[in-house]
């Protein structure tokens, strides 16, 4: 008896992804658990496992294709004679099956007008067509919580008069040696963050530069020590985190976000901290990072990175975060002006480390500096809490025993 793969519940509003790849081919023989398809979300990248072992009897969808939630991908003869199975590849039996799991029960949905009020009201708003959403509801009607979904998936309406920008028309000479890739639901979700960001936000960026050295000397007196007690390096992230917090604390727009008519101040820090990966960046979320100490910090940090660098972050460590630090100096950037991670209202760039020539009471001395940038929603933050802030964290570097001392 055949065992079927579906795609798995993808987390809160995500309702679709894309065939990333197939680790296994029609035929081939797979252990229980063993990961057999890779799917693209437009947060992160999940492995679906074998729910039996088996073979591979089918392929219903292939790489590229995208499918929603509970649709079928394949099917497993399962037991050890499996291996007898003859190996139909994609035949055009699973043709029907593919079609029918990449778009999930569209039929089913009742008209715009039996979807009630709250529905048809919230589907003005934002755009969206509620006969392109699968109804979760009393025969194949659309709730609220569908719409929010298809909302936060990006399911908006098209749009005539905003169509896709077309590329100016090149010779045949250019074109053939020009390769086109179509880029990954991460990659478009970026894109479409990051553009969203700069249109809703009244978006700004403040600079300060900080003066790095008595951080590098109290990392380089301790780091050994710490290393061997904590069993992970000492970083700069830990001070940037603690410094971060300290100044939020204080500051507490740089922690707000909008709601609609309303400010919500979060008191608690969820810190994101940008991670670039293979496929885009990403960034994970130190929860209640003012409760977690150096070792801590760091701990968390190294554990989300590698998770990220290997694709196997969860939808909900990428969520929640208050505010987000990004370090562009790992790849020497001097200086950048970061875009927010909305819906948050404030993010900090930090920098490379170089040694400057500085004025220090009365005489020139070389100093190793580094600029950071603080780009705010100037709707939330005005001009003197931004600047404050970014003093604070600047002092709290320039003497990280405050840190120590809560000052």
């Amino acid at each position: 008896m055949a065992t079927e793969i579906r795609v798995p519940t993808l987390g809160e509003s995500v309702t679709e992804a894309t065939i990333g790849r197939w680790f296994k081919k029609v035929g081939e023989t797979v252990a229980i658990d063993e990961p057999v398809v890779e799917l693209e979300t437009d947060k992160v990248t999940i492995e679906v496992p074998s729910p039996v072992a088996g073979v591979i009897e089918a392929i219903a969808a292939k790489d590229g294709d995208t499918v929603g939630v509970g649709a079928l991908l394949g099917t497993i003869a399962a037991g050890a004679g499996a291996a007898a199975a003859p190996a139909k590849t994609e035949a055009p039996k699973a043709a029907p099956a593919a079609s029918a799991a990449s778009a999930p029960a569209p039929a089913k949905t009742a008209a715009a007008g039996s979807n009630g009020p709250a529905v048809a009201k919230l589907a003005a708003e934002s755009g969206v067509d509620t006969s392109a959403v699968a109804g979760s509801g009393k025969d194949g009607r659309v709730t609220k919580g569908d719409l929010l979904g298809a909302i936060a998936g990006g399911a908006t309406a098209p749009v005539p008069a905003a169509p896709v920008a077309l590329r100016a028309p090149v010779s045949a000479d250019d074109a053939s040696r020009e390769e086109r890739v179509r880029m990954t639901k991460l990659r478009q979700t970026i894109s479409r963050r990051l553009k969203d960001a700069q249109n809703t936000a009244a978006m700004l960026t403040t600079f300060n530069e900080v003066d790095m050295g008595a951080v590098m000397a109290l990392r380089t007196q301790y780091k050994d020590l710490f290393e061997k007690k904590h069993g992970v390096k000492l970083g700069f992230m830990s001070f940037f985190t603690k410094a971060v917090i300290q100044a939020l604390k204080e500051i507490p727009a740089v922690n707000a976000e909008i709601d609609g008519t309303d400010l919500i101040y979060k008191n608690y820090y969820n810190i994101g901290i940008a991670v670039g990966t293979e496929k885009g960046l990403v960034v994970p979320v130190l929860r209640d990072a003012d409760q977690l100490s150096l070792a801590g910090i760091e701990k968390t940090i190294a554990g989300l990175g590698k998770r990220a660098r290997d694709g196997q972050l969860k939808i909900e460590e990428m969520q929640g975060g208050t505010f987000t630090i990004t370090n562009g100096g790992i790849y020497g950037s001097l200086m950048s002006t970061p875009i927010l991670n909305a819906p948050q209202s404030g993010i900090l760039g930090m920098h490379k480390i170089q040694e400057r020539p500085m004025v220090v009471a009365g005489k020139i001395e070389i100093r190793p500096m580094m600029y950071l940038a603080l780009s705010y929603d100037h709707r939330v933050v005005d001009g003197k809490e931004a600047v404050t802030f970014l003093v604070r964290v600047k002092e709290n570097l320039e003497d990280p025993q405050r840190l120590v001392l809560d000052l």
